[in-house]
């Protein structure tokens, strides 16, 4: 054995004890899992328009072409040398020579369709709000039904199987991102990353939990974590609208893949997530932890924070198309300002909460809402 291999297995051993790995590790699960939340969010309202704008144009293309039509013939018989002359129909030739005549209009009375770029007052972007609102929020909602099965399975058997289990659910799910060409496979990939998400942050916040044991490391740790979640958020709108623009579809979700895999390759050597290693202490009932009101507070703190970006993801692009006639690159280009104060809050308040206490800006939080 050579002396890189030895001090590869040396390196691999001191980082499966070491807690900045196991940060990393988190830090880049959360960083993608919200790339590949946000990433979809300029590109799925402008691929569904396009969709449905083609086969429209498509199905009006073949409604509007006129079908071969057969030729009438009259038979005239003649008894004076019992002859049959065989004549075509006056009415039917004289239509069709008419409908020759006619001119063509010409190119200043014909009416434009609308572009993609640009489809003002085109009823079928109306109808997209429903169908992209259901789509971003199923995912959320898999999510949730997800996150009170996926606690207390890390208490049984440990936080390394499930966490690995969320980095391939979420590969599945971007492979799927980048070939889906209709809407039910869309949302099928969409529910899919809610299961992968649950996964990889129920685990990897429990994960740094256990291994952070002191209020103000564990803190900062979680600050630092959540710094990869704003990262995700912060990256993943202009990064998927510049790619889908200048590049296509499939590429920001190739490139994701890529990026997972890599996550994934850490989790395999530095996590070791074939063996089980269950949790010493047994976990809280579910119904306990609901009826703590600290417990309430943070989760309707939660709720309030991500209520008002999750309303403009689905709504933002659409009335940006429709009013203000944006190119793809601008429709995730306009979710930065929101996207960098999110990452600035999240490395702020982490180590700003234990000096100042978790109530006190839980109250400045609200008092901001209203």
């Amino acid at each position: 054995m050579s002396l890189t291999e030895i001090g590869l297995l040396r390196w691999l051993r001191e980082g499966r004890q070491s807690r900045k790995l196991i940060l990393l590790i988190v830090f880049i699960a959360l960083l993608l899992d919200n790339m590949l939340l946000t990433v979809v969010v300029p590109i799925i309202p402008s691929y569904l328009y396009t969709m449905s704008h083609e086969s429209n144009n498509s199905e009006l293309q073949w409604g509007t072409s006129r079908p071969p039509t057969s030729s009438s013939f009259q038979t005239i018989f003649s008894y004076y040398d019992n002859t049959t002359l065989v004549t075509a129909d006056v009415t039917e030739r004289s239509q069709s020579e008419g409908a020759a005549v006619q001119p063509t209009q010409g190119p200043e009375q014909s009416s434009p369709s609308p572009s993609n770029d640009c489809p003002k007052a085109d009823s079928t972007l109306l109808n997209e709000n429903v169908k992209v609102g259901l789509l971003f929020a199923s995912k959320a909602t898999v999510q949730l039904l997800t996150n009170p099965f996926i606690g207390p399975l890390t208490n049984r058997i440990g936080y390394q199987i499930p966490m690995f289990a969320g980095f391939c659910i979420m590969f599945l799910s971007t492979i799927m991102f980048a070939f889906s060409g209709t809407y039910t496979l869309l949302f099928i990939a969409r529910s899919l990353q809610g299961i992968g998400s649950s996964c990889s942050s129920v685990a990897g916040m429990g994960m740094l939990a256990s291994v952070y044991t002191d209020d103000e490391e564990r803190g900062n740790a979680m600050g630092i974590a959540l710094g990869g979640l704003a990262m995700g958020v912060l990256v993943g709108p202009p990064f998927g609208s510049i790619l889908y623009e200048f590049v296509g579809k499939t590429a920001p979700f190739l490139v994701l893949a890529i990026l997972v895999l890599f996550d994934g390759a850490l989790q395999l050597f530095i996590l070791q997530p074939s063996r089980v290693q269950p949790e010493s202490q047994t976990g809280t009932s579910l119904f306990t932890l609901l009826r703590d009101p600290y417990i309430i507070i943070a989760a309707g703190s939660i709720c309030f924070a991500n209520m008002a970006i999750a309303m403009m993801e689905p709504a933002l692009p659409i009335w940006m198309m429709e009013t203000m006639c944006s190119r793809k690159w601008q429709l995730g280009v306009a979710f930065l300002p929101a996207s960098i104060s999110y990452l600035l809050g999240t490395n702020i308040f982490g180590p700003l909460a234990h000096r100042m206490g978790r109530y006190v800006l839980h109250v400045l939080f609200l008092s901001t809402l209203i």
